[in-house]
């Protein structure tokens, strides 16, 4: 079913609708349990799964039993970025606390074999004017996006409070004290009057529930916690390993080429395929660098949003169109894109079978997209064996190896590319607000936040990269403009001497309701393969999701909102 480059009928693109749909009902057919299909608990056998393999045993140390004005829960781009605007405005009282050994987050978590952004450095790596800096590549690599982050750290004087190896365990608000009292794992008790959950939504790796997972002889490890020392650093010590990785989502289709390069023999074993566009990386072009003036950075990033978000005259065309319509258009440019990525893997995969294994059916943006040049290739290698599971996914694992439709596949070693936990509101960390209600009792019947931001009850809190944001491809941009809005708002409480800030429960009503007006905006979710974007194909929570009104819209509303804070928060 490949499209031609001459206008469609729309009967063409019902027919690839109504294939969608079939493949999304085959993973719901096999699958029904939603997010319960995965587990993040780690405990017991599982538990060598979270055991991070960069830092040493790390040093005792007693207890802490301080105050700190800010405390950032997580230590990646989310905490560093609005420290950075902190700092600029006076607050010299930060802590991180990081379940890692540094700064970073996923650029910590994630160094796996071929780990780079998916957005243009020049505008994903954040605070590029300030540090006076420029990316060596349009794709900046894993380990000099880390660097970037211990950089920001060092810049703006991140490390002196800062507290590794350390899990925030529990969040309770003191109405006496005005402060929030953080229990941690390693017997903290810190306060804090401003707490910025910082810890992104995917960042608790968890694994599929399969039969027999524990049994496996062979060796296994995560992608987030990639096993240098058994892999080697360059992949040599896998070349007389056969391996198998479970998974081709983002971390899988980086990780794949590589290991096909390396391995003896390498197992794919697949349940969705991923859509796969061209990346054409290259080198950063040192006159280029050179040219850009002060404030280039922040330049790009708005040019891009308002081309993004269209032109006046696309915009007063679609506001022409009735809502069906609307939705049509979206849908037909949709499947246009995703049939020339099918066109892509017929020129590129060699065997047929293969290619057809590979074509992804759903709408662009049902799965989050992916960019490698080298995936695609990499089946043509003799040595690299796709195992398509046509949407059931590995259900048994024995000690030998993985089993589909009765045949076993003996490995040497098992990586488990299974993602991450998708979390709303910080993972290992139980957050009670005032009465101390858990904020997870209060979100039980759907998500309640002001731009995914503030929840009412929760005073001087902030939940940062969150649902019921905006969805924004290039996060670190969503994530400066959170972290500029959360500094403004504490600067706001700092000069006017108030102890606290909360949302007003009429303003917290109205964002939810806003989001949940432009979900219908474009391609319902529930129509889309599942996926963490959907929750696994749960369509009950009609708020949960993001807010789809379009990322200018958001940055425009959060601008209003703070140029009017005492109509839309308590102080006292």
């Amino acid at each position: 079913m490949s499209a031609t480059k001459d206008a469609k009928p729309q009967d063409y693109y019902d027919r690839i609708k109504d294939k969608f749909a079939e493949e999304r009902d085959l993973r719901l057919k096999y699958r029904p349990e939603g997010t319960a299909q995965y587990t993040s608990d780690l405990t017991g056998e599982l538990a060598r799964y979270e055991i991070d393999p960069y830092a040493d045993d790390g040093a005792a140390r007693a207890p802490i039993h301080d105050t700190v004005e800010c405390l950032f829960i997580g230590g990646g781009f989310s905490a560093l970025l609005t420290a950075a605007r902190l700092r600029e405005r006076g607050v010299a009282s930060i802590r991180i606390v990081e379940r890692g050994a540094d700064v970073g987050g996923t650029w910590y978590w994630n160094r796996y074999p071929g780990a780079a952004c998916d957005v243009p450095s020049y505008d994903y790596l954040p605070l590029l004017d300030e540090m006076k800096v420029m990316p060596s590549r349009l794709y900046a690599k894993g380990p000099e996006i880390f660097a970037h982050c211990q950089a920001i750290a060092r810049r703006y004087d991140l490390y002196d409070l800062a507290v590794f190896r350390t899990t925030v365990t529990s969040t309770v608000w003191d109405e006496k004290e005005k402060l929030w009292r953080i229990g941690t794992d390693r017997g903290d008790m810190m306060k804090a009057k401003f707490v910025i959950c910082a810890n992104g939504t995917l960042s608790k790796p968890k694994l599929s529930k399969i039969k027999g997972m524990e049994s496996f002889k062979g060796f296994s490890f995560h992608t987030s916690r990639w096993d240098y020392d058994f892999t080697g650093e360059d992949l040599s010590k896998l070349s007389d390993k056969v391996v198998g990785i479970i998974g081709t989502g983002a971390s899988a289709v980086q990780a794949i080429p590589r290991l096909g390069k390396a391995a003896k023999e390498l197992y794919v074993f697949q349940r969705t395929p991923s859509g796969i566009d061209f990346r054409n990386d290259r080198p950063t072009d040192p006159e280029w660098a050179a040219s850009r003036r002060p404030g280039w950075q922040e330049a790009r990033r708005m040019k891009a949003m308002r081309i993004r978000e269209g032109d006046p005259e696309t915009k007063a065309e679609l506001a022409a169109l009735s809502r069906e319509d609307k939705i049509r258009r979206q849908e037909n440019a949709n499947i246009d894109m995703m049939m020339r990525i099918h066109r892509r893997i017929e020129e590129v995969v060699e065997d047929k079978a293969t290619a057809e294994s590979l074509k992804p059916w759903y709408m662009f943006m049902c799965k989050r997209p992916c960019f490698d040049d080298e995936y695609l290739p990499a089946f043509n290698r003799p040595n690299v064996h796709l195992v398509d599971t046509h949407g059931k996914g590995i259900t048994e694992i024995t000690p030998q190896g993985p089993v589909f439709e009765g045949r076993t596949y003996p490995l040497d070693v098992l990586i488990y590319a299974t993602g991450f936990e998708v979390q709303k509101t910080g993972i290992y960390n139980q957050i009670r607000g005032r009465n101390g209600i858990e904020i997870n009792e209060t979100y039980k019947d759907g998500l309640r936040t002001l731009l995914g931001v503030h929840t009412h009850g929760y005073p001087n809190l902030f939940i940062m990269g969150g649902y019921q944001a905006s969805f924004q491809f290039n996060l670190t941009f969503m994530l400066q403009t959170q972290g500029d809005h959360i500094a403004e708002c504490i600067k706001h409480a700092r000069e006017h001497g108030y102890d606290t800030i909360d949302v007003l429960p009429e303003t917290e009503e109205w964002w939810v309701q806003q989001v949940i007006e432009h979900r219908g905006k474009t391609t319902r979710n529930q129509d889309c393969t599942p996926g963490y974007y959907n929750f696994e194909g749960e369509f009950n929570r009609r708020q949960d999701g993001n807010y789809n009104g379009g990322f200018q819209q958001y940055f425009e509303h959060m601008t209003a909102i703070r140029q009017q804070l005492d109509k839309h928060f308590e102080f006292s």
